[in-house]
Formats: structure tokens, sequence, C-alpha cells
């Protein structure tokens, strides 16, 4: 056994009976009190399934064992009084300390970690110790909610395992993170990568056979990744790879190599510069924590500091690959790609792959492309702005993109991100699952701060400004007042309501229950925005994918089921996408089936209704070609047909008005903007109903006082805002000019 330094101690693979790696707890994360990292400890077996677990005897230095004796599998961790005791134990003990849930708009800590944080903990990383490969948990990440998958992070060549500092904080809470960390001066081949991930994957499996396992592989962790999916097909493995190295082959820097193989050691420190594109946009990640509502002159004053303060790192960046570490890992990368495009037919595993446009190290566009028609369940989100390592930026000077994309764009807003907030991307693509299947209700974790905070100002911003919208609610006793007052907190609640042109009342309403009763709203939606219907190899990370991160569900009645019976607020819109894609002249028309299904399903679960109406659509846009319309023009026709053959039918045993649902999309003509404007009626209660489930008559009855609301809520808003000093986007910025941008303009009077 070899003793490190005066604080570690590690036990090597090669030195211990059983082949066992000791996972050191490096100096960084443990030395300083600062430092939010978690000493834990994993001690894993190469030479078989089983593992070695140190007694409860064992010598303790600063969070790692020394010594030990063989025992039953599991994971170690350091109480921080030096009692160790085995995962299965440890999760029985602390069982009750883990959260069940997250509260919606929770602190998912991003801005908190910047690229510097990242060249300082390398720093420390890098230090020669004589060890193999190991795992380590960063602190940062903190304790998972209950029953959270595992998440395994493979890196790229720098091979420091902290290629997700930027992101330890939100992932912590939905996932155990592990990272891999492999020493500069480390030489074990890729089979032997592959094999210590592989007995980790394997071991994980053993212990919660049930549960996914996540492997986020960057570059060259991407092709590990794929290795270990191909040989263990049986697993169930969600991939996530960010700009993997399979395309290694076919590299811009590919006629670089044989110089950097001749370049002097004198000429050396020049690489660091020549490399530095490995880390992407320098000044993209000098921005990283930069506010993007700053004025452009305080922007530029920040973003020279940080890029000031960020050069001196770059010069170290020779230590974090030294000249002979680049050139085995060049050997160690080539062998990889390999080793990975020869077995993609074997990997039965979910993959994601995050793409960058602007990769200067790989031609990443192209192999997500190769990737998805390679592969058996590949998804892509391209990120065109964005260079080689996407992990390291976040939310970055979006542009925001309108009306492109073929069909999927003119649903709302789109945006392109330079930087990456991987949980909400993971939760956008609908990655996120404890369990085989994915499940809506239980998998489903609420949008951060960051999160609403980005959507609104970046993806949404330009409607939320024009609609100002304007809420009121109604009391039991029947006073309508300002504001969701009226809207009971405790769940299950229906709201059944009018769906406005495109759907546009949802961004407003969700914003408002989440700002005003932190209540997440869960949107009933058409299953076809869940299909494949709109993947490619070039799709953003668009307006779709943030609908999924705010809540919405496909429209099922098991769903619905789901959701009353955890007492959810959820919407419904009867009228579906017929209402939302309505013709000319159909303004707040609504196309209700003559089922009451929603009722009985409310009634068994005692859920409380609210009818609302919602208004103005008619002063954002008018529709100046419908359906009708379109469909004469014989190349459009071909493709609203095209477009629809694979479109999911939700009740094919709908007759009338309301199954003509056809997906299109509306030529319209903007307007200047007016308001929009909400009226949630008198809470109905279906609680101690019973007859509603007995009588089909009563509970027909009830269907059609829930629509004539509705009808009368829509009927009041289009009078009452005739009153309405304000309904003009022109007076509304007025109003804030001479009182206070944050100042709610005033409506109405009631």
């Amino acid at each position: 056994m070899d003793k490190e330094d005066n604080n570690t101690h590690v036990l090597h693979p090669r030195e211990a009976m059983a082949s066992v790696i000791g996972v050191q707890v490096l100096p960084f994360f443990m030395s300083n009190s600062e430092n939010k990292y978690w000493n834990r400890v994993q001690v894993r077996s190469l030479s078989n399934a089983d593992s070695t677990v140190l007694s409860s005897d064992s010598n303790v230095v600063n969070g790692t064992s020394i010594g030990g004796e063989r025992g039953r599998a599991g994971t170690l961790i350091d109480q921080g009084n030096g009692q160790l005791m085995s995962k299965i134990e440890e999760k029985k003990r602390v069982k009750d300390d883990f959260l069940e849930t997250l509260k919606p708009l929770w602190d998912d800590g991003y801005g908190t970690e910047t690229i510097r944080d990242f060249f300082d903990m390398a720093k420390d990383m890098i230090k020669p110790d004589g060890g193999l490969p190991r795992w380590f948990c960063p602190v940062a990440c903190g304790r998972p909610l209950k029953n959270s998958p595992i998440l395994l992070f493979l890196p790229g060549m720098d091979g420091t395992g902290l290629g997700l500092v930027l992101h330890h904080k939100a992932l912590g809470k939905a996932f155990e993170v592990r990272c891999l960390h492999i020493p500069v001066h480390d030489r074990t081949p890729f089979e032997g990568l592959v094999t210590l991930v592989e007995e980790t994957v394997r071991f994980e499996y053993a212990s919660s056979p049930r549960k996914p396992i996540y492997l986020v592989g960057d570059s060259f962790g991407g092709c590990l990744a794929l290795a270990v999916a191909s040989r263990n097909p049986a697993i169930d493995l969600v991939l996530i790879l960010s700009n993997p190295a399979t395309s290694f082959g076919r590299s811009q820097l590919q006629p670089l190599f044989p110089i950097l193989e001749a370049m002097p050691d004198g000429l050396h420190s020049a690489v660091p510069y020549l490399l530095s594109s490995i880390m992407g946009d320098l000044v993209k990640m000098a921005t990283v924590n930069i506010e993007s509502r700053l004025p452009p002159g305080q922007r530029i004053e920040r973003l020279s500091r940080s890029l000031t303060g960020l050069l001196p790192y770059l010069s170290g960046f020779v230590d974090v690959i030294p000249k002979d570490s680049q050139l085995w890992k060049l050997k160690l990368l080539k062998s990889a790609a390999a080793y990975a495009n020869s077995r993609l037919h074997a990997v039965k595993a979910e993959v994601l792959v995050l793409s960058s446009g602007k990769d200067n190290i790989l031609p990443s566009k192209d192999e997500g492309q190769r990737l998805m028609n390679s592969l058996q369940d590949c998804v892509v989100r391209h990120f065109k702005d964005s260079g080689h390592n996407l992990l390291l930026l976040y939310s970055l000077f979006p542009a925001i993109l309108l009306w492109e994309n073929k069909l999927t764009a003119p649903f709302a807003v789109m945006v392109q991100e330079d930087g990456i907030g991987l949980l909400t991307v993971i939760k956008g693509t609908g990655k996120y699952r404890h369990s085989r299947r994915l499940d809506y209700t239980s998998d489903f974790l609420p949008p951060s701060t960051t999160e609403l905070k980005y959507a609104i100002d970046q993806v949404t911003g330009l409607l939320s400004v024009a609609a100002g919208s304007i809420m009121f609610s109604t009391l039991e006793d029947g006073k309508i007042v300002k504001g969701l007052g009226g809207v009971p907190n405790e769940g299950p609640v229906l709201l059944v309501g009018y769906h406005m042109l495109m759907g546009l009342e949802l961004i407003p309403l969700v914003e408002g229950f989440l700002r005003e009763k932190n209540i997440m709203i869960r949107g009933l939606t058409d299953p076809t925005l869940f299909s494949r219907m709109f993947e490619s190899s070039s799709s953003d990370f668009s307006i779709i994918d943030w609908v999924k991160v705010f809540g919405a569900v496909p429209v099922t009645a098991t769903n619905l089921f789901k959701l009353l019976s955890t007492k959810s607020h959820v919407l419904l819109y009867p009228g579906g996408s017929r209402e939302a894609l309505h013709y000319k002249g159909e303004e707040y028309k609504l196309f209700w089936p003559d089922q009451q299904e929603f009722v009985r399903m409310a009634a068994r679960f005692g859920a409380t209704i609210v009818p609302f109406g919602a208004v103005g659509e008619d002063d954002i846009a008018e529709v100046v070609l419908d359906y009708k319309d379109l469909i004469k023009i014989p190349v459009v026709n071909d493709f609203i047909k095209d477009a629809n053959h694979n479109a999911i039918r939700v009740r094919d045993e709908i007759k009338g008005e309301v199954a003509n649902r056809d997906l299109f999309i509306p030529v319209m003509l903007p307007k200047i903007p007016g308001r929009f404007y909400y009226l949630f009626g008198k809470p109905i209660k279906t609680k101690g109903r019973e007859d509603i489930l007995r009588d089909k008559q009563v509970a027909n009855q009830l269907y059609l006082q829930i629509k004539s609301e509705v009808e009368r809520n829509l009927t009041f808003l289009i009078k009452k805002r005739q009153e309405d000093p304000y309904r003009s986007i022109v007076d509304r910025t007025l109003y804030k000019a001479l009182y206070a941008p944050s100042h709610e303009v005033p409506t109405f009077e009631l």
C-alpha cells in the first residue's frame, strides 16, 4: 500500500488480494471546510462481480479507508466520525432523511460555480498520486431525492471528472452522482476503463435492478459509455453523450497530431493555446454567471474582468494535460473511437446526443446525424452556436428565433441556447425516470427558479410582455376578485376551460400559478407533442421541450387518473386542438365532445372543478388563412397530410366537429398587442357526490353546467375588457415608464 501524502491514503487494486479499487478522496475535496464536497468512498472489485467492504473498525484518514477485510458488497460512506457501513445499511438508517419531492421553484444552484472553479479544482486533481482511475462524489451534489437513479459521469480528454462542475447542485437533487477520475499519468488501456465502468454498472444493476443507470459521456467519455452499453444490452442504461468522440477519425485537427508528436519540449508551452478550443469558446465561458439583463456597459465590464481572470488559468492548461499524457490520450482516443464504432449495432440503450454547431475539434453536428441513424433508440439536441465542451457553458446570451423549423416553431417562440442546463435538457427530452418506463406523474421534477426565469426572460419573453396578463377568480360566495385567491390551494383540482388560438394562454397561466401560489399546473396535452414526429438531428431544444419541463402530460385517461390520485392541479381543455387551431370567425367558440368523461373521473377522487375562460387572442393576431383555405393549396395540402399521417388520435370514437383535429398552422396577421384576461369561476366540489358516479344523467348535467360557466366567463371578460384603460400595450408601456417596471398595471374595475 502506498502512502500518497500526509492527508490521503489509497488502497490500490494491484496491492489487494481481491483486486480492489479504493476510491481516493482527493485533498481538494477534504482539506478545506469551505469546499463543498462530500467525502464518499466506494470500494469495487475488478476481478469479479463481488466487491470488498471494509469493516467498521477499519482505519479512516480524512474519509479514506486504508485497511479492511473482505465482506458483503456495498458502498462505503464516511459519516465524518470514522464509522463505515454498507450502502444497504446506510440507506435503511437515513431513509427518513431523504426528500420525497421537490417544491416548485427550487434552487438548482446554477451560477454559483464558474470555469474558474473548474481550473481551481483541476490543479489539485492533476497532482501525481500513483493511483488508478477511481470514482468520487462531489459534495456540491448534496443528498438526492429518495430512490433517485445513479448517474455516472465519464470525462473527456482531461480525465479530471470535473466536467459537470456547473451542474453538480442541480443534478445532485435528481441523481446519485459519481464522477470518474482518470489520473493524468495513468496508462490504463481503453479496455481496462471499459471493465472498470462495466463492473460498476453491473454492481449498481445488481443492487437496484429496476432503476435505470445513467451514463453521461463527454467527448472521450461518450465512446466509453457506448462501449459499456454495447456489452450490457440487458441492463437499463440511459446514455447522455455530449459531442461524443466517435467521430475522432474525421476530426478537423487530424493533420496537427503528427506535429504535436514531433514538437520539441521547448515549444510545448504554446500547446495550451492551441488546445484551448478543447474547452470551447473561452469568451463564452467567461460569461457564465454574468446576468444577461445587465446594461451593455456593465456586461462588457464584467466580461472583461472575468476574461482577464481566466487567462492565467489557460497557461496552466499544460499541467492538466502534459505533453506525454496528450500523446497517450490521443492514442487512447483513437482506440476508443474504433472500439465504440465497431459495436454501435449492439447498443440497445436509450441515447440522447448533444451536438455543437461550432465544435472546432470534432464534426459533432454530422456525428449527431450518423448516430441517430445508426443507433436503435437515439434522439439529438443540437446547439448550433456552442463549442466542443457544452457542459462548461450555461445559458449565455441566447438568441430568440421566431417562426421557423417547419411545423413546430409556430406553436410559440423557439430558443437557441449558447449554453446548456443538463438537467433541464434531460427533463425536456423525457429522459428522466426511476424505472424502465417513464411515468409522467411520479417521474416529474418541478421547474427550478432558474428554469422559470430563463423560460420567461428568454424563451417566451416577447409573449409575456405583449400579453400583460391579468387574472381574476371567484370566491365561494360568488364574488369576483383580482388574483387567484378563489382557486383552492389543496388538490386535487381540475381546471377546465377554453383553449385559445395556438394555446397562447398557457404560458401566462402556468407562470401566474407559480408566482402567486407556488402551484405547479399539470397540463394535459396533445400526445403528438410527445412523439418522434418532430425529431431530427438538427432539433434545437425548442418550445416543445420547454412545455415538458413545465409539466405537460399526454392527454390520456390513465394520466388524468394518476394526476388526480396524487392531488395535483390539472389543466384540461375538452376542446383540445380543435379549439386551439380553430378557423376564421370561431374565436371563443367551444368545441367540446358530448361525453362527460372528465366529470366522472373528477368525482371519483373528489376533485374540485374550476371552470375558466381566457380572452385576448384576437388582440394578438388575426387568422387570415385557416385549414379550409390551406388545403386548397396543393403543396400545402400535401404537407398537412404528411404531417398528420402518423399523428396520434386521442379519442377516435368521438364524432362531430371536435373530431376534426388535423394539425395545421394557420396563417396569422400580427396586431398591436392588447391584453390577456383570465377569469376562474366558482369552484365546483365533487367530494361526496356519489350520484355523479352512479347516474350518467347527473354527470351530464354537471358537464353542461361547467361548459355554461366557461362560456359565461368568456362573455364577462369580452365585455369588461372594453373598460380597461390599459388594454393596449402602448398604454401599459407608458404606465410602466412613468411609475415602475415591476409595478402591476391596473385594469378595469370589478
